[in-house]
C-alpha cells in the first residue's frame, strides 16, 4: 500500500479519499491511504522531510526548488506518458502546468488549480471593485489576507498589478524599491483600517468568518475556496483588481500538484489511478462533486460546474491566467514565512515603506549565497 500525504480541507482531502475507496492493488487491498495536514503544514513544511515518509505527496510548486536540490522527488515524464503530459500541457488552466515544469521535467502532476481573487458579501457590497483605488475608496469593513506567508503573498500579487512581476532568481532585488514601497503603502492603508483580528486568520478562516459573521463585506486578494462559494450565505468571487482599468489582475498561483518521492516504486495501478484524476470527465465531475478544484480549463468553463459553483470559475477565470509563478529556489519556502512575517509587522505597525522593501530584498538575495546541495540548485 502506498502512503499519500494531501492537507486537512475538503478541497484538499475528499475527492482523493473517495477516489481512494475504489482504488485497489494487484493483491486486492487498497492501493493508497492518505493522510492529512493542516494548511500551514502544506505551505511550510520542508519537502525533504515529508518525502523520507511518503510516497505520494500533495504540494504547492514554490516547494520545487528545495525538493529538487536534495533529490526528494521523482520526474513524471516518462512515468506518465507524453499523451497526458501533453494533454494537461494545452489543457490546465493558467500557468498551472508550467509551474510544476522545472529543468525540463514535470515533478507533479497539476491536480487543483487556484490564485488570489477577490471575494465579497453580496449584500454588503453590490458590485466588485475593478481597480486598487477603488478598493481604497469602498465605505465597506474591507480585510487583508496577512496571516503565516500571505502577507508576502498579497504584497507580491499587488506588485504584479503595478506593472512588475518580483524576480524569480535572486541576486537583484526582489522588487523595485518604488513598486514595492508604492504596493506597500496599499496594503499599508487598508490593513489600518481592517476588522480587527483578520490579520490572523489563514484563507480558509478568514472566508468562513466572511461567509458566516458577515462583519467582512470585501476581500481583494485571497486565495479561492470553492466551497464557499456554495451553501448558505455563499460568497460571490471574482476577479482581483487591477491597477488600472483594463490592467493586469495581480495575482499569484496556488493550486496543488501530486508529486511522487524518490522513495516510491510506482505500479501501473498507482500510475493509473493518480493520471485518472486528470481525465476531463473526472475533473467535471468526481473532483467538483467531491469538494475539489479541478485544474482543466474545459472543467472550468463547464456550465454545469459554474451553474453549481455561483460561477465561481467563470467569475475568476481572468485572474488566473494573469497570475504569477513564484520563485522556485533552495531555501524560497522559509524566505516566503519570514519575509511575510517581516511585511506583516510593519504593515501593522507602521513601518517606512522604502526600509521594509529593502529589508525583503537583502533576504532574498541572501538566497543566492546558498551553498549548492547534492540535487544541485536548479535555478
Amino acid at each position: 500500500m502506498y502512503r499519500g500525504l494531501t492537507w486537512d480541507h475538503p478541497r484538499g482531502r475528499h475527492a482523493l479519499e473517495r477516489a481512494a475507496e475504489d482504488a485497489f492493488g494487484g493483491d486486492d487491498c487498497p492501493l493508497i491511504t492518505w493522510d492529512v495536514h493542516p494548511l500551514e503544514g502544506f505551505e511550510s513544511t520542508p519537502i525533504e522531510e515529508l518525502a523520507e515518509r511518503y510516497d505520494v505527496i500533495v504540494l504547492d510548486h514554490p516547494h520545487l526548488g528545495d525538493a529538487l536540490a536534495h533529490g526528494s522527488l521523482q520526474p513524471l515524464d516518462d512515468l506518465f506518458g507524453a499523451e497526458l503530459t501533453g494533454a494537461l500541457a494545452d489543457g490546465c488552466v493558467g500557468p498551472s502546468f508550467t509551474s510544476y515544469r522545472l529543468d525540463g521535467h514535470l515533478w507533479a502532476l497539476p491536480l487543483d488549480a487556484a490564485t488570489q481573487v477577490a471575494v465579497r458579501v453580496p449584500e454588503l457590497l453590490e458590485t466588485a471593485p475593478e481597480t486598487w483605488d477603488e478598493v481604497e475608496a469602498l465605505d465597506v469593513p474591507v480585510a487583508l489576507s496577512l496571516a503565516g506567508p500571505h502577507a508576502f503573498l498579497s504584497f507580491a500579487s499587488l506588485c504584479v498589478a503595478l506593472g512588475e512581476e518580483p524576480r524569480v532568481v535572486p541576486g537583484e532585488g526582489l522588487v523595485s524599491e518604488s513598486v514595492g514601497a508604492e504596493a506597500f503603502g496599499i496594503l499599508a492603508r487598508l490593513a489600518a483600517h481592517q476588522p480587527e483580528g483578520a490579520d490572523a486568520l489563514n484563507p480558509i478562516g478568514l472566508l468562513d468568518r466572511m461567509q458566516h459573521a458577515r462583519d467582512i463585506a470585501y476581500i481583494p486578494l485571497v486565495y479561492g475556496y470553492v466551497t464557499n462559494a456554495t451553501g448558505p450565505g455563499a460568497l460571490a468571487f471574482e476577479n482581483a483588481p487591477a491597477a488600472v482599468p483594463g490592467g493586469r489582475r495581480g495575482s499569484t498561483i496556488g493550486g496543488t500538484g501530486i508529486a511522487l518521492s524518490a522513495r516510491c516504486h510506482p505500479d501501473e495501478a498507482l500510475i493509473e489511478h493518480l493520471g485518472g484524476l486528470l481525465a476531463p470527465d473526472l475533473q467535471a465531475g468526481f473532483i467538483p462533486a467531491n469538494d475539489g478544484q479541478p485544474s482543466l480549463r474545459s472543467a472550468w468553463a463547464d456550465a454545469a460546474v459554474n451553474a453549481a459553483s455561483g460561477d465561481f470559475y467563470l467569475g475568476t477565470l481572468a485572474t488566473i491566467d494573469d497570475s504569477w509563478v513564484r520563485p522556485r529556489v533552495p531555501g524560497y519556502i522559509p524566505f516566503q514565512s519570514a519575509a511575510s512575517a517581516v511585511l506583516r509587522d510593519a504593515l501593522l505597525g507602521g513601518a517606512d515603506p522604502v526600509a521594509s522593501v529593502a529589508r525583503i530584498n537583502t533576504m532574498y538575495d541572501a538566497l543566492a549565497a546558498a551553498p549548492a546541495l547534492a540535487g544541485g540548485t536548479h535555478r
